[in-house]
């Protein structure tokens, strides 16, 4: 094949355009980990494939199928695998408390999600979705396959994930002395190879099964379930590397961030306010509700603080690592919230829609 005729189909495949948006994301990536950003794995290639499908992409490019049903499929994974028993002990030991906080705060983001779907800040289910405290890769994925429009959920739920994790390092340090730094990115850790193909085995079945069976949200609900299950029985040990964790992110970030446009931009800009407002109020509404765990059940200040937060599981499992709190406490109210927000979101998300009488109206 001549040269120039390789060259046109290399172009025609648009593989110098995902050359930049791999380059571009590395690149973020790299600057956000130097802030110590949270979710920074998935922020980086999100925003580099929005500024690429604003200008050059023109909305050509978009992940294929297989690849992006992989990718969510090793995020339920990843979810799966802090459901351990000493967690699940910990919520069974305190199970009043737990369901009336997590009700609690899944209330009241409800009720926020709510306010924005009426006062069309955003369109139909998106707000509530977007509002929903459950884990946010989880919830973008999953709101799109109930009909959301994922962009806006992504902006709404990584917006909080910043928000929030900003409030926690904050009140870490103001109310008890963090023990140590933010452990330090690792891409390429030793692997237990065993358990890794048994991982792979599994996703791989997931994401077969989940197709083929044409489940709604089954690419988060199937192999986060399977997992723990698996994991529980002590037939799995969810071997997931962070580098292999760093590709999923950058599929799940630019599935969302090449679907960007110019008009779903400025509807950001018109909404950042009163969503950010919202996120304010529902972090202080939370702190609240730590402020009373810590006097009525006393608790020391930080570890309700955490447990309570809206969103960002993982950046608040890192800060509770390296603080002096009940860790289990913070994982299994931060877990619990997620699962119960998986089961009843599309529920609540539904029927708020029907409630407001608008429909979605993604651009």
């Amino acid at each position: 094949m001549p040269f120039s005729d390789a060259s046109r189909l290399l172009r025609d495949a648009g593989l110098p355009k995902w050359a930049l948006l791999l380059a571009l994301s590395t690149a973020l990536v790299v600057f956000l980990e130097l802030f110590a950003l949270p979710a920074s794995l998935l922020i980086g290639p999100m925003v580099a494939a929005i500024a690429l499908a604003l200008t050059v992409g023109k909305g050509k490019l978009r992940v294929p199928f297989w690849p992006l049903q992989f990718g969510q499929v090793l995020v339920g994974l990843m979810m799966a695998r802090t459901i351990t028993p000493n967690i699940l002990g910990t919520m069974a030991k305190d199970a009043p408390l737990f369901l009336l906080f997590i009700f609690s705060v899944i209330a009241i983001a409800t009720g926020l999600g709510w306010l924005l779907t009426r006062w069309q800040v955003l369109p139909g289910t998106t707000a509530v979705w977007g509002s929903s405290p459950g884990g946010a890769s989880a919830m973008v994925i999953m709101s799109e396959a109930y009909g959301a429009d994922a962009r806006l959920v992504a902006f709404m739920q990584y917006l909080r994930v910043v928000f929030v994790a900003v409030g926690a390092s904050v009140i870490s340090r103001l109310w008890v002395a963090a023990d140590g730094a933010e452990p330090p990115l690792v891409l390429f850790p030793e692997i237990d190879w065993p358990a890794f193909a048994a991982t792979m085995a599994v996703a791989a079945f997931c994401a077969y099964g989940v197709r083929r069976l044409r489940l709604q949200g089954g690419s988060i609900i199937v192999p986060l379930f399977l997992g723990a299950l698996l994991q529980g029985m002590g037939l799995l040990k969810i071997e997931l590397p962070m580098w292999l964790l760093a590709i999923a992110y950058a599929l799940v970030g630019w599935s969302i961030g090449l679907r960007f446009t110019r008009s779903i931009i400025e509807h950001v800009a018109r909404a950042l306010p009163r969503v950010s407002a919202c996120i304010v109020l529902l972090m202080a509404l939370c702190g609240c509700m730590a402020v009373a765990l810590h006097v009525f059940a006393g608790i020391d200040p930080l570890t309700p603080y955490l447990a309570t937060s809206p969103g960002g599981a993982d950046s608040v499992a890192i800060i509770a690592a390296s603080s002096d709190v009940d860790v289990p406490f913070v994982m299994a109210m931060q877990t619990g919230r997620f699962l119960v927000i998986l089961m009843i979101g599309p529920m609540l998300a539904r029927f708020i829609a029907r409630r407001s009488g608008l429909a979605e109206n993604p651009a």
